[in-house]
């Protein structure tokens, strides 16, 4: 499986002439964050049963179709994969409550940080580029310009690194977040420093300062509120933390979407 792969199918530049086609086994080991000498080891078939998550991990790393997933699974620990997570849909009433917040930035994101919806308000304050889909993580490690919007960069970004390694606890067999945190470990010198430091921590709520290309600077608090269905998902809002504050969040959400994202 590893021949059938260009480093620049994965995302890996090609550094030097090949005299094999395909991926180095170090360049898996790298995507599928693990170690070399443990990839060579299960190709190997010295690594007695490896657990769900990291054979996930290289499935996702080779580009394995789900029929390829589950052989692996087969051959490598005698039974079949779990069953990947099923992403809940946001909840209609959720979706009411968001828009009943015309003025205060809110969105709701899953566990790999993947924004699930947002009201109008968070569109205006985050930019066009913020919107379903967009990953609040990449956008925070690896949005160009972000430090110079996002004030407080090194004490969020921790929090979301420590909110990603607890996320993980929870969410072991993900292949789509261990190929988030592969990604970022690899793209991001300051996510690898921190994911190795071994954080955890849960995201509650705090304050940060933002320069916002039409406002200006401003000074918000931000609240993370879990959904209690089980869908793991988190309503996030932002709030003025002073009079100043409200003038100006006031004036962006009046002024529509903002010239670029701000990140989350």
């Amino acid at each position: 499986m590893r021949a059938r792969l260009r480093p620049a199918d994965v995302g890996l530049p090609e550094v030097s002439r090949r005299r094999t086609p395909g991926l180095r086994r170090q360049e898996v080991a790298q995507l599928a964050a693990v170690s070399v000498d443990w990839y060579i080891r299960l190709e190997q078939g010295r690594v007695g049963v490896p657990g769900t998550a990291v054979l996930d991990a290289v499935a996702q790393a080779l580009q394995l179709s789900e029929a390829e997933r589950h052989h692996l699974h087969l051959i490598a620990r005698g039974e079949a994969p779990p069953p990947r997570h099923v992403q809940a849909p946001v909840s209609d009433s959720l979706r009411v409550l968001l828009r009943g917040m015309p003025t205060t930035p809110a969105y709701v994101v899953d566990f790999r940080f993947d924004v699930q919806a947002h009201n109008d308000a968070a569109a205006a304050l985050f930019g066009s580029g913020f919107s379903v889909g967009t990953n609040t993580a990449e956008l925070l490690f690896l949005s160009p310009g972000i430090r110079e919007v996002q004030l407080d960069w090194v004490r969020v970004a921790r929090e979301t690194v420590g909110n990603i390694r607890a996320n993980l606890a929870r969410h072991r067999d993900d292949p789509r977040l261990r190929a988030l945190i592969a990604d970022l470990r690899h793209r991001s010198a300051d996510f690898s420093t921190w994911w190795d430091d071994q954080t955890v921590q849960a995201r509650a709520h705090g304050r940060k300062r933002i320069r916002h290309p039409v406002g200006g600077e401003l000074t918000v608090c931000y609240d993370v509120l879990a959904v209690q269905d089980g869908s793991d998902q988190r309503l996030l809002t932002i709030t003025p933390a002073d009079a100043d504050a409200e003038r100006v969040l006031r004036s962006i959400v009046a002024h529509g979407p903002g010239l670029r994202v701000v990140g989350q």
